[in-house]
């Protein structure tokens, strides 16, 4: 076996979670062109399938799940439903999350503190251990891939809502926790910690808060943000055979911007 072998993705399938815009659109789409069968999830039906039919031209089935991962009460049923419908999951990547909000620790409520840690931390949970659990029933193995962020690691320059950086540090002691938990089913799991990337949600701050992104932008060592197909190549890595040694490991990727 070849090296580039080790990325090939035909026979399997993957669920992508916020798939259809941003940084989880463009790991998708690499997963497709490695031949991997897809099932993308969001909380729009109209952008999921204008993804659906640009990543068809690969060759893989797509498939797309209108699903709303905030809704906690809900999720478990749908993520068994989808499961039951559209067949095993091998690869689990997990994407939603976001900062809705940019208040100061003072003057955040519990209720946008809770939202926060739901949003990026619970939702992963459920979702993660649900498939996780087919995972091992199923006895073939699998890859996990969590979208943590840089955000782990620093408090952010000027903003605020501290709830994201505790809960995306949060789900790094999740990964570590379940890549020791999985590692005897063959279950490898992993982290990613982006920077800034221009996605649909950074352009939106940056339209309200332009301080806040050019003064990180400033700060990265590169001199730019990162573009979301740059994100590509390392989700594709985690998610496949190439990384078969890998796991519990937090990958930064942020243009340097933590180095200092």
């Amino acid at each position: 076996m070849s090296v580039l072998d080790k990325f090939d993705l035909k026979g399997r399938r993957a669920l992508v979670t916020g798939a259809s815009r941003g940084l989880g659109r463009e790991m998708a789409a690499a997963l497709a062109e490695a031949g991997a069968d897809l099932i993308l999830v969001g909380r729009t039906p109209d952008t999921l399938q204008l993804t659906r039919d640009e990543l068809l031209k690969f060759g893989g089935a797509v498939q797309i799940v209108s699903m709303d991962l905030e809704n906690l009460q809900g999720l478990p049923a749908q993520i068994e439903n989808t499961i039951a419908g559209l067949g095993p999951v091998d690869i689990l990547i997990n994407n939603v999350g976001g900062r809705r909000s940019s208040e100061a620790i003072h003057q955040q409520s519990l209720q946008s503190w809770q939202a926060t840690l739901d949003r990026n931390v619970s939702s992963l949970f459920l979702m993660s251990s649900l498939v996780g659990a087919h995972m091992i029933a199923r006895g073939r193995g699998g890859r996990i891939v969590n979208i943590s962020s840089m955000n782990a690691f620093i408090a952010n320059r000027a903003i605020g809502n501290r709830g994201y950086e505790t809960a995306k540090a949060a789900v790094l002691q999740f990964t570590r926790s379940a890549a020791a938990d999985w590692a005897p089913h063959g279950i490898t799991v992993n982290a990613i910690c982006p920077g800034l990337f221009m996605t649909d949600a950074n352009r939106t701050w940056q339209k309200s808060q332009p301080e806040v992104i050019n003064n990180m932008v400033s700060n990265i060592p590169l001199g730019r943000p990162g573009d979301p197909e740059e994100i590509a190549a390392l989700a594709l890595f985690l998610a496949s055979p190439a990384s078969s040694y890998v796991t519990g490991a937090a990958i930064v990727i942020d243009g340097g911007y933590t180095l200092w």
